[in-house]
This record gives structure tokens, sequence and C-alpha cells, in this order.
């Protein structure tokens, strides 16, 4: 019999757990070499930035590559006229309000406030003080992309890629040669995210080990208000956004539109992947949502590539637990540049393997946070990483029922009919 792999999660929790342990007790170990200078910024240190200087390396060329591949993608939404732009409108609207959330949440719960890693090490930042929204916004536009790029200029990255993408759909036929490079370079990546992603609980280990071997048990608290602050957003989002666009959009209750999807998000929970949902929501909103194939079969998966409310949640919380652990603050020029980073960069890096991890280092590059904050973050990533699944995948569902509805696409009979309720 064949023996079943660990998954990746599952081997970053160990190793969570490992480098936990072993932090805390190098951490009532007496100061000395051993300790100090072997341990906590020998070992641990090389283990975790060599991680993290990983993911750092393909951020750049994985957002670039796979944004113009997803913009170019466009073309074919195009074709679908008012459905189309109805459908991307949707998915965007909703992860900024998702992020806004998120970013108020952080704000309000504070859940980095209690562990000061700023005054136990020197972290180099380029936040701004105050830049003016004008000059946020004009700013998008680059220069020169390559610069950019050398720079790590996410927005500038983001807009001159999507620009390219849209260019290659403009082509047709003549941009087809280049558009198949961008799709083997996508692939090419993606092989490289894979790659370095095997050695993230070795990173994480040194990450959390660092940490815990230099503060003790004092991020323990700090983590749990991350956790539950993103639960309190993702709940937030489910019945408030959710629930008041589709009363509005649709006038059908919520309440029969949660029970019928219920197992998808059941799905969705327990194996925290949108790819293996995917076949669920098809049949759910087909047989008992009374949704037209035709419509479904277009939002669905285009919500699994684009969508991402709850990761943009988990994105937003992030951003304040890593600013208030180090004591940087956060202004509100930063918190307008994570709400366009992520919900443009949404467009195309939703389905990666290590998408989490590659999206969050994006976002706080950002606005200049340091990304030795990644590695608490990632150690507990599973938590809600199942939850943030859940929502992803509902948000799809739900802009799928608001669009049949307005295109009269919906049976409202096999809508209200409760006995369409999977066990």
């Amino acid at each position: 019999m064949e023996k079943k792999k660990m998954s990746l999660a599952s081997k970053i929790l160990i190793a969570l757990i490992i480098g936990l342990i072993t932090g805390i007790a190098v951490y009532y170990l007496p100061s000395g070499t051993f300790k100090d200078a072997i341990l906590i910024n020998g070992i641990f240190q090389l283990v975790g930035q060599i991680f993290l200087r990983s993911i750092m390396m393909v951020v750049v060329p994985l957002v670039f590559v796979s944004l113009v591949n997803g913009a170019a993608s466009m073309g074919d939404v195009k074709k679908l006229g008012r459905v189309g732009v109805k459908t991307i409108g949707f998915y965007l609207f909703t992860t900024a309000i998702a992020i806004v959330i998120a970013l108020v949440l952080g704000s309000v719960i504070r859940p980095g406030v209690g562990l000061d890693m700023g005054a136990i090490e020197a972290v180099e930042t380029t936040v701004g003080d105050k830049t003016p929204l004008v000059q946020i916004l004009y700013e998008i536009i680059p220069r020169n992309p390559i610069q950019a790029m050398a720079d790590g200029n996410m927005l500038q990255i983001i807009a001159f890629a999507i620009l390219t993408g849209i260019g290659l759909s403009i082509l047709g036929e003549k941009g087809k040669s280049l558009l198949k490079l961008f799709n083997d370079l996508n692939e090419l990546i993606m092989k490289l995210v894979e790659i370095v992603m095997l050695f993230a609980p070795i990173g994480v280990f040194g990450l959390i080990a660092r940490t815990f071997a230099t503060t003790g048990l004092a991020a323990l608290v700090p983590l749990a208000k991350y956790v539950i602050a993103v639960y309190i957003g993702l709940i937030i989002h489910a019945t408030v956004v959710y629930g008041g666009l589709f009363k509005a959009l649709t006038g059908l209750p919520i309440g029969k539109f949660y029970k019928k999807f219920f197992p998808a998000m059941s799905v969705a929970f327990s194996t925290a992947s949108s790819g293996a949902t995917l076949p669920v929501s098809l049949e759910i909103c087909e047989n008992d949502l009374g949704i037209s194939k035709e419509i479904s079969s277009f939002t669905i998966p285009l919500g699994s590539t684009i969508n991402m409310d709850g990761t943009a949640i988990m994105q937003g919380v992030a951003t304040f637990f890593v600013a208030q652990v180090y004591n940087i603050p956060v202004t509100m020029g930063m918190m307008l540049t994570v709400v366009l980073t992520a919900t443009l960069a949404s467009i195309g890096t939703a389905g990666v393997p290590g998408a989490g991890a590659i999206m969050l280092s994006m976002v706080l590059q950002s606005i200049g946070l340091p990304l030795e904050g990644m590695g608490l973050i990632m150690g507990i990533d599973r938590l809600v990483d199942m939850g943030r699944t859940a929502i992803n995948v509902t948000g799809d569902a739900v802009c799928t029922t608001i669009i049949a509805k307005q295109e009269n696409e919906l049976d409202t009979d096999v809508f209200h009919d409760m006995t369409k309720i999977k066990a």
C-alpha cells in the first residue's frame, strides 16, 4: 500500500511547533556565543533569511507574468459583454471592501500590540511619511517599468503588466507567439515558486525559532488576536457585504443561499483549496440554486482565478499585525496602497502554489514593511487558510447568483425549493 504523502501545510505546521518549542528552550539558555551568535543570529537567521530572500526573488517575475496572462485572457471576457464587465466589477469591488474591513479591524483590534520586534532588531523600512492621495494615484504609472521592477514597486509593476496584457489581447493573432511565451514563462515561474515552497518548513522553523528565542512566550497572544481578527473580518464580509449585496441586487433571502451552498463551503474549509471545491460549487449552482450552466460555467471558474476576498481580509489584518510588531505607524497612504495593490493583483495571482505567502510578501513590500513578520503568519496560516478559502468560493457563488438573477438566467422555483439541499 502506497504511503500517503504529508501535505506542505502539515509540514509547515509541524515546523511551527518544533520552532516554537526550540525557540522557547533557547530563550531560557544563558546569553553567550552559543545562544546569540551560533543559534539566534547564526543558524536561525540563516535558514529564515534564505527562505525570505527566495520568496522576494520570485515575487516580481511572478506578479508581472501572471498579471500579463490574466489581463490578456480578458479578451474572452470582452466577448461576453455586460456579463463579463459585471462579473469582474463585482469581484474587484468586493475584494476592495474586504481589504477595507480588514484594515479597520487591524487598527481597532491591534493584533500585533504586545510583541515588540522593533526593539529586538533594527529593521530597515522604506515607509513614506505622508504621501498625498493624488501622488499615490499618478505614481501608479511608472516612468520606467524596468526601474519599477528593479525597485520592486508593486503598484507600478501591476499597472504595466495589466497594460501589457490588454495590448496583447488587442493584438489578437499577431500577439499569439508572445502570449505563448508568457504562458510558458508562467509555467516556469510557478515551478520556481513550487521549489521555493518546498523549503517553507525549514524557513518557517528558522523564523519562528528566532522570534521565540528572542521574545519567549510574548508572541502567543498577538498571534491569537491575529487569527480572531481575520475570522471576525470573514464573518462580517459573509453576512454584511455578501448578505447586503445579495438582498439588494436579487431580492432573494441570503439564508436559503447559505443553506444550499453550505456543502461547498464545507469542502473549501476542510481542503483549503478553491480548485478542489470548483466541481462542487458548479454542481450546487446549477442543480440546487437554479443557475443556468451558461452563467455558472463562466463566473465560477473566473472567480476562482480573480476573486480573493478571504485572502484580501487576511492581507489587511496581516499588514497591521506586521506593522504593529515592528512599531511602524500605518498611514492612510499606506492603507490606500494596500487596497490598490491587493485588489489589482487579485486579477492574476490566485491559484498559485504558495499564493498566500507570495501575495502577502508583495503587499508588505509595496509599503516597505519588513518581511520577517511573515514567519509568524506563515506558521499559523493553515488556521486562517481554511476560513479564507471558504469565503473565496462563497463570493464566487454570490456573484454568480446575482448575475444570473439580473440576466434572467436563474430559476427561482429551484432556488426556493428547500428539498434541494444536499445532505
